[in-house]
């Protein structure tokens, strides 16, 4: 079976070769489906993964002497990108370099196969990537295929030489090319390093600005085509570490930048300076929350890391600010100024060896000293052959009095798309949680009073009024059906043809995420005399991770989209806009099927009496 699934992942997967100057190319790889189960593939709009190869164009008859290699992919790319670069690189080439952006266990087992295709080749990385590189190269990623700790330890391959970037600093390559190399430390990539050639203004950005999604074309025909898949990158990555993120777009705007083109997606030649902008605009929208929570990790192989991203993403759906710390590239004070600052706490750990690695007894001990027990906090970690670190984590915590926001999170290996989303709803029900004990110490220091529900303005928006419904949805990720399902009465016809309408889903709700364009929905309209049973099933409160339609009857539209008989009548809808309006989203749906299923009945409306809530 496993050779059959890895058979069918070469076929889908395949590099092509993207000519950009005489003596440049792009070699990307294409994966047309879902490579991971992290949240930032959760789109699924498949991905490319970018890498850019320096050669001669001087001499195209002679030996090749030297060739630089930016951004080398992961091990999923690895056969058909080496055939590619076996073409374009002799094995005996004199000078041969590999600029790597980021560290990862995939990206270090490709390096390991070109090193034995090309013993002269020379690793550049920042001084955190030496680090990264020391540390995972004789070991290899936890999976279900290792029994034992000891069988996951290869050491049979030296490490190459490593040339350290601590600051900027240009590369000459064969009298042509001016490749400038710039480190870019952040939590989530500590061992960040762009390039920037000089000539042609090329900024390669790494993770900056990437998107997920899988195309041949250079660069992308607007801004309008990826936006989407920009933006959610942005939130998934970037946004829990937005001080770091807004400082490093500053230094690329010191740049003649003419070309960005990231680890993945298409390249932007012509709208760049807006998605700088854009940057910048989103990172001031985390600026703008009452409440941060500080997130303190350490991931040795990404897993831990995927855990933190999913939280982050949950809890900031409610408005909260979530700033990230990799523990392990974070300085004490820098430690003890986040936690005092905060409104409350995460910490993520993996279990290396029976143990939680330094860095983060470390930051654990910054926590018992300076945080405060009156403040929630969270603790969450991955493992391969067993999970003492949280354990550890939730023992010494409890121990030092703190209260918790929610039972400890201990996975196994990497999250699949169930846990995922699990994930992101106990984040989201973390940041209500501490949202409304904030509002209570508000309401108590004022007495009780709230302004904006005795605001006349307001009041006379509660009465506009909204037909009844039950949204429901499910869509396939990667062999797991997400399912999801909410109250709604923000819901309004927008046009005649093709018929539409526009639906207001608050950015806590769960439902949100597997809304996205081109996913298919049921908007179930109630009827006035017949909806009791069904609002309080759908109205209740629901654990994280739970099936909103567990138990309930339902049949499939067209598009297998659930029904409810109960309801007076069905639309089918597929997202074709979202529109962002501060804390909702404005989802524009175009209507393919539908049915009255009651016509003795009339619509049921939800009438308010202030529009501060629903």
């Amino acid at each position: 079976m496993k050779n059959s699934s890895n058979e069918k992942l070469a076929n889908e997967l395949k590099i092509i070769t993207l000519p950009i100057e005489q003596g440049l190319v792009s070699l990307r790889g294409l994966s047309p489906n879902r490579l991971r189960f992290e949240l930032e593939y959760a789109l699924e709009r498949g991905t490319t993964d970018n890498s850019f190869l320096f050669t001669d164009p001087k001499n195209p008859n002679q030996a090749l002497e030297e060739a630089v290699l930016v951004h080398p992919p992961g091990a999923t790319y690895a056969e058909g990108f080496i055939n590619a670069l076996e073409k374009a690189i002799p094995h005996n080439i004199n000078s041969f370099k590999v600029v790597i952006g980021h560290i990862n266990p995939n990206r270090v087992s490709l390096l390991k196969q070109l090193t034995k295709l090309y013993p002269q080749i020379q690793l550049i990385s920042s001084n955190p990537g030496a680090t990264l590189l020391k540390e995972l190269w004789n070991k290899e990623k936890p999976s279900r295929e290792f029994k034992k700790p000891e069988e996951a330890i290869n050491t049979n391959l030296d490490l190459p030489e490593i040339k350290i970037i601590r600051q900027d600093q240009t590369l000459y390559i064969n009298g042509i090319f001016n490749l400038r190399l710039i480190p870019t430390p952040s939590p989530r990539w500590p061992g960040g390093l762009i390039a920037f050639e000089e000539n042609l203004g090329l900024l390669m950005s790494d993770k900056f600005f990437a998107a997920h999604l899988c195309t041949q074309s250079w660069a992308e025909i607007n801004p309008t085509t990826t936006e989407e898949e920009r933006r959610h990158f942005y939130d998934c990555l970037m946004a829990p570490m937005e001080n770091q993120v807004s400082n490093i777009v500053d230094k690329f705007e010191e740049l003649d930048i003419k070309c960005i083109a990231p680890c993945h997606g298409p390249a932007i030649d012509s709208s760049w300076r807006s998605l700088l902008n854009d940057y910048r605009k989103w990172g001031e929208e985390q600026h703008k929350a009452a409440l941060q929570i500080i997130l303190l990790f350490a991931s040795a192989y990404g897993n831990t890391a995927a855990i933190a991203d999913a939280l982050a993403n949950g809890i900031r759906r409610t408005g909260i600010r979530v700033e990230s710390l990799n523990c392990e590239f974070t300085s004490t004070n820098e430690l003890v100024n986040a936690i005092k600052k905060a409104d409350a706490y995460l910490i993520g750990s993996p279990t290396l060896g029976g143990h939680a690695p330094t860095p983060i007894m470390t930051a654990l001990g910054a926590l018992l000293a300076e945080g405060d027990t009156e403040k929630l906090v969270g603790i969450f970690g991955s493992y391969g052959w067993s999970g003492e670190a949280i354990d550890l984590l939730e023992k010494k915590l409890k121990d030092g009095g703190f209260k918790f926001g929610f039972e400890p999170i201990k996975i196994k290996f990497s999250p699949n798309s169930l846990l995922v989303k699990t994930l992101e709803e106990t984040g989201t029900l973390f940041g209500r949680d501490l949202i409304k004990s904030h509002q209570k110490t508000k309401r108590r220091i004022s007495g009780g009073l709230i302004s904006s529900k005795s605001n006349p303005a307001v009041l006379a928006l509660g009465r506009v009024v909204g037909s009844l419904c039950i949204l429901t949805t499910k869509k396939n990720q990667s062999d797991e059906i997400i399912s999801g399902a909410m109250v709604a009465s923000w819901v309004s016809q927008a046009s005649f043809s093709p018929p539409g309408i526009t639906i207001a889903i608050a950015k806590d709700r769960a439902i949100e995420a597997i809304l996205n364009t081109n996913d298919f929905f049921i908007l179930n309209i109630l009827a006035a005399n017949k909806n009791k049973e069904i609002l309080k099933q759908f109205l209740q409160p629901f654990a994280p991770g739970a099936n909103r339609l567990s138990g309930v009857t339902i049949t499939d539209s067209p598009n297998n989209q659930p029904i409810l008989p109960e309801a007076l009548a069905w639309l089918e809808g597929c997202v074709k806009q979202r529109m962002e309006c501060n804390d909702h989203w404005l989802i524009y749906a175009e209507i393919n099927h539908g049915k009255v299923l009651n016509a003795d009945e009339v619509t049921a409306v939800h009438h308010r009496k202030t529009g501060a809530n629903y």
